[in-house]
């Protein structure tokens, strides 16, 4: 018995005003989180039944909304889970994977990004070699490719901070995320620091290039109406997606590395909590909206299921 080891506990932060507001933030997290699966499955839903929409950019478009639920359930289940029980800890080992979770799909949302921004100046800037450029087995790679990256960053920084020995227990944060397991370390967090600058500096390149090809496409739809109206259609989306994306890194990056004490708690739970509900909630509904021909399926959808839904009463 004396040679077992237990799992280290590490406690969380107690949202303000929880005696009183307990149900109150139950509600609203539930309420939120089942918008994110009920919007996102219903898109990709619809992506995958009309044939119409298997196309790559719909591809893409569908493996965005997945990658929202993947991220979503690393941060709800437990949120709610701590609401209900009133017990804000967690194991090193549940935290390490509440980490993996959050920030391989943090980062495999920059990479689906990069992809569908390239398949947009494809479709733009040579419409003529969109179908041999971007065929269905150049999306499966591409696809993977962007799993790939992001759960080898992820993987490498999770095991960089897991391996470190522990002398603090408390992360001053509603969930787990890597630079909060590092400073819980009293060691060196050199290797650590080049690792999240390599990362920082990699993914931001991403963006350049996102912002790069949209120079082109912006200097392409000038000679051509219907790439503008292509442009409207499916690039701004995009443009409101990666904006969202965006925002939320550096807000991840202000709140985790330069957050200070000092800060109210109440804009350190909004700096944290932009991560896990804005990307999830708006992608699905910026697209949804705004592409015709995914809007007019979804819409036709719900009609169809309520008058079924009618029909099967009455009878």
């Amino acid at each position: 018995m004396d040679n077992m080891t237990y799992p280290v506990i590490l406690t969380l932060m107690v949202p303000k005003d929880t005696k009183s507001y307990r149900h109150v933030y139950f509600i609203c997290f539930l309420a939120l989180y089942v918008l994110i699966l009920s919007i996102n499955i219903r898109l990709v839903m619809v992506i995958v039944t009309e044939k119409a929409l298997h196309e790559p950019m719909y591809i893409f478009l569908g493996h965005l909304c997945v990658n929202g639920v993947y991220g979503a359930s690393g941060f709800y289940p437990k949120i709610l889970a701590d609401l209900i029980l009133d017990s804000y800890v967690i194991s090193s080992n549940m935290c390490t994977l509440q980490t993996f979770v959050i920030y391989s799909s943090f980062l495999s949302e920059i990479t689906i990004l990069t992809v569908m921004a390239y398949d947009r100046y494809v479709a733009i800037c040579k419409p003529l070699d969109y179908h041999s450029k971007l065929s269905k087995n150049t999306c499966v790679k591409l696809v993977l490719l962007s799993l790939v990256v992001s759960n080898t960053f992820s993987i490498a920084s999770v095991l960089l901070s897991k391996l470190r020995p522990f002398c603090k227990y408390h992360i001053d944060k509603l969930y787990c995320d890597n630079w909060s397991i590092v400073k819980l370390s009293c060691t060196s967090n050199f290797v650590n620091n080049v690792l999240g600058y390599a990362m920082t500096v990699i993914f931001l390149s991403f963006i350049v290039f996102i912002i790069v090809s949209y120079f082109k496409l912006i200097a392409a739809c000038k000679s051509s109406l219907e790439n503008r109206k292509k442009f409207w259609q499916t690039c701004l989306p995009h443009i409101f997606s990666l904006i969202n994306f965006t925002v939320a890194y550096l807000f991840d990056i202000m709140y985790s590395r330069y957050g200070a004490n000092d800060i109210p708690e109440s804009l350190r739970n909004f700096l944290a909590l932009e991560l896990v509900i804005v990307p999830p909630v708006f992608n699905p509904l910026i697209y949804g909206l705004n592409i015709r021909a995914v809007r007019k399926r979804v819409f036709t959808q719900c009609v169809a299921s309520r008058v079924n839904a009618s029909l099967t009463i009455k009878i």
